[in-house]
C-alpha cells in the first residue's frame, strides 16, 4: 500500500490539465500519445475543447528504484460539472492544484480548491503555460502563496507543452501526498465513484478500495441497494480496462458484475462481502442538487419509452442529471429533468441526440420555488403550470445564490450593471492582487438561468470568471405571466417572474411570437396576462381571400352582403380552429434579450 498513490487534477476552466496529464502519461511510458488530450474521450469534450467526464487512469512509475502505482483523475474546469469534481476528490489523497500563469487565480480555481481541503487532501501547487509570452509567474506565484500561504520553493513550474517540470510534478507526488490508510484484513468497503453503460457487459462501475480486499468471483453485495452480485471482472483502469486477480485497499479499478439495469448501481454506494459485510457505508459525497429545471419531451409522442431508457443510460455516466415524468397539454408526455446549469443543460441534449439518436424539444429552463399557501402547506414547485390559484398563495420564496465574481477593475463598472439589473445585491468586494478584484454578490437564482453566464463573459471580453453555491431562499414578489393564443393558455411558455420585470417580459414575449407563428385563414389574437389582467396583445392578420373582386360595378349593399358573410365565416373558423405553435417559438423566448 505505501506505493499507491491516489490523486486528481483540479484548476478552472482552460488552464491545461487535460494536456498536462498527456505529459505524465507520456514521461511513465503510460501509452503513446498520438493527439492532444488523450483522456478527453468523447467527441464533444474534442469539439469544445472542454472536460466533461472525470477520466481515471492508472501510471506506473519507478523512483529511487523503487516502483510506484500512481492513479491519475483528470477533472472538468466548468463550473456546471463541479459535482464530478466533488466525487473525483473523495477518491483521491492529494490534488494538484493547476493555475494558468498567464491568466492567474480565478472563481473555478478557488471553488474547488476549497473543495479539495475540506476533504483533508495534500495539495501542490503547479504553474502551468510558463512558456507563454504573456506568463507573469512572479505574480502569480504571489497570488497562490497569498492562497495557499505555501513557500515559494514549494510552487512546481511547469509546462503541458513543452513537458517542463513533469519529473519535479512526480516527484512531488511520490514525497508529499499521503499512501492510502486503510486495513487489507478488514471487511471490504470500497466506495464507487463512477459508473458507465456497456451494451455488451452491462453496467461498469468503479470504485476506491478503503478497507479489505476483493478477489475475482467474490460474492459481494451493494449497500443502498441491497442487491448481491458475484464479481465476474475486476481489475484497473489503463487506457484500456486491464483484468486482476485481486484488488487491495488503496487500489483504485472496476468492477462488472451482469448489472442489467441502471436503479441498481448508485454514486456514493458502497460494495462490500455478502459473508462478510462492513458495518457502515462510507461517507461519500452530499446528494446533488439540480439548480436549473427543463421539461425535455420527445418530437414524436411513441418515443416516450426510448427517451426513458437513454435518459436512464446517461444518468449513470452522468450522475449530476436528474428526471421524473411529466405531461403538458402542448407537448404531451415528457421528463421534467433538473441540470447543475445551461452548459450541462446543452451537453445533456446534445448527448442524447448522438450517442442514443433521440430527437428532443426541450421548454424554457426554470427553478424550484416554495409556494406556502393560506393552509399552511408547502409545496415544491419547479414548473408555473403546477401552481395553484393565487388567491390560494400566502407567499412563494426563491432560491437565492452567492456569487463570487473575479475580474480586472477594467469592467467593474459594467459587471455591477449587469448584476444589480439582474436583482443582485452587493455583499462585499475585495482586492486579491494588483488590479485583480473579486465581488461577492447574493442574486436569485432564476434570474441568472437564462443568459447570465455568456452576457458576463461579453462584457467582460472573457475575463470575467463566475462560480456560484446555493445561499437558501427568500420570499419574493413573484408572478405567473401566462400567454394566451386566441384565449387559450398555452402552458408550455407560461413563466413566474418578478413583479417589476412582468410587462417589459410581456411584450417581448408578444412580439417574438408575432414574427414566428405563421398566418392562418383567421385572425390570432397573442396576449400575454397576468391573472385575469391582460398586459400586452399582438395580432397575427388572416389570410383573406377578395370576396368582392367579381363584384364590378351595382349597389354597395353587394358588396357589404358578402364581407359580412366572410365575416362570419373567419369568426366560425376562429371557434373550431386550432393554432400550431412551432418549435422554433420554444427556443426563441429563451432568447429575448
Amino acid at each position: 500500500m505505501k506505493h499507491i498513490r491516489n490523486f486528481c487534477i483540479i484548476a478552472h476552466i482552460d488552464h491545461g490539465k487535460s494536456t498536462l496529464a498527456d505529459r505524465l502519461l507520456e514521461f511513465t511510458h503510460t501509452m503513446a500519445i498520438t493527439e492532444n488530450q488523450m483522456l478527453d474521450n468523447m467527441d464533444l469534450e474534442k469539439e469544445r475543447g472542454i472536460t466533461i467526464k472525470s477520466h481515471a487512469i492508472q501510471m506506473d512509475y519507478i523512483h529511487k528504484n523503487e516502483a510506484y502505482k500512481l492513479n491519475l483523475i483528470d477533472t472538468p474546469g466548468h463550473v456546471d460539472f463541479s459535482y464530478e469534481v466533488s466525487r473525483s476528490i473523495a477518491a483521491c489523497e492529494g490534488a494538484l492544484l493547476i493555475v494558468d500563469a498567464s491568466q492567474g487565480i480565478q472563481a473555478q480555481t478557488i471553488s474547488n480548491l476549497y473543495m479539495a481541503i475540506e476533504n483533508d487532501l495534500e495539495i501542490i501547487p503547479v504553474l502551468n503555460k510558463i512558456d507563454l509570452p504573456s506568463a507573469m509567474p512572479e505574480e502569480v506565484e504571489d497570488q497562490i502563496i497569498e492562497l495557499l500561504g505555501v513557500k515559494r520553493e514549494e510552487i512546481i513550474r511547469a509546462s503541458g507543452k513543452t513537458g517542463e517540470g513533469i519529473p519535479e510534478i512526480l516527484e512531488a507526488i511520490i514525497d508529499r501526498v499521503p499512501a492510502p490508510s486503510g486495513d487489507p484484513e478488514a471487511p471490504l468497503q470500497a466506495l464507487i465513484f463512477d459508473s458507465v453503460f456497456n451494451s455488451f457487459r452491462g453496467i461498469i462501475a468503479y470504485f476506491k478500495i478503503v478497507n479489505g480486499t476483493i478477489h475475482s468471483n467474490d460474492f459481494v453485495k451493494f449497500f443502498a441497494t441491497k442487491k448481491e452480485y458475484y464479481a465476474d471482472e475486476i481489475g484497473v483502469l489503463k487506457f484500456t480496462m486491464t483484468p486482476k486477480q485481486t484488488l487491495s485497499c488503496g487500489d483504485v479499478g472496476y468492477i462488472i458484475s451482469g448489472i442489467k439495469t441502471s436503479k441498481e448501481v448508485k454514486v456514493g454506494d458502497t460494495i462490500t462481502h455478502v459473508k462478510r459485510p462492513c458495518e457502515k457505508i462510507i461517507d461519500g459525497f452530499q446528494e446533488v442538487k439540480p439548480m436549473v429545471f427543463a421539461g425535455v419531451y420527445p418530437i414524436e409522442s411513441e418515443d416516450f419509452e426510448d427517451l426513458r431508457s437513454s435518459l436512464e443510460k446517461l444518468q449513470l455516466n452522468d450522475a449530476s442529471l436528474t428526471f421524473q415524468p411529466e405531461s403538458s397539454l402542448a407537448l404531451g408526455f415528457g421528463f421534467r429533468c433538473g441540470f447543475l446549469g445551461l452548459l450541462h443543460m446543452e451537453i445533456v441534449q446534445e448527448r442524447l441526440e448522438r450517442e442514443f439518436n433521440m430527437d428532443v424539444i426541450t421548454t424554457v429552463p426554470n427553478v424550484q420555488y416554495m409556494v406556502y399557501t393560506k393552509k399552511g402547506d408547502i409545496l415544491d414547485v419547479h414548473n408555473p403550470s403546477g401552481l395553484p390559484d393565487f388567491m390560494a398563495i400566502e407567499k412563494i420564496e426563491e432560491p437565492y445564490i452567492r456569487a463570487s465574481v473575479i475580474t480586472t477593475t477594467d469592467y467593474l463598472g459594467n459587471i455591477m450593471t449587469l448584476c444589480l439589473g439582474k436583482r443582485g445585491e452587493l455583499v462585499k468586494q475585495e482586492y486579491i492582487s494588483g488590479n485583480r478584484v473579486e465581488i461577492h454578490f447574493d442574486m436569485p437564482l432564476g434570474e441568472i438561468v437564462i443568459d447570465f453566464y455568456d452576457r458576463l463573459k461579453s462584457i467582460s471580453k472573457g475575463y470575467a470568471s463566475f462560480d456560484y453555491h446555493p445561499n437558501g431562499f427568500r420570499e419574493s414578489k413573484l408572478i405567473k405571466l401566462d400567454i394566451l393564443l386566441n384565449g387559450e393558455s398555452v402552458d408550455a411558455l407560461s413563466c413566474l417572474t418578478h413583479v417589476s420585470n412582468s410587462e417589459s417580459l410581456g411584450r417581448r414575449m408578444c412580439e417574438k411570437l408575432k414574427e414566428l407563428i405563421p398566418r392562418q385563414q383567421f385572425d390570432i389574437a397573442i396576449q400575454a396576462a397576468v391573472g385575469a389582467k391582460i398586459i400586452a396583445r399582438e395580432t397575427v392578420k388572416a389570410v383573406r381571400k377578395d370576396v368582392t373582386a367579381k363584384c364590378y360595378g351595382g349597389d354597395i349593399s353587394r358588396k357589404r352582403k358578402l364581407l359580412e358573410k366572410q365575416k362570419k365565416g373567419k369568426k366560425r373558423m376562429k371557434q373550431i380552429g386550432n393554432v400550431e405553435v412551432p418549435q422554433k417559438a420554444f427556443l426563441a423566448v429563451l432568447k429575448l434579450d
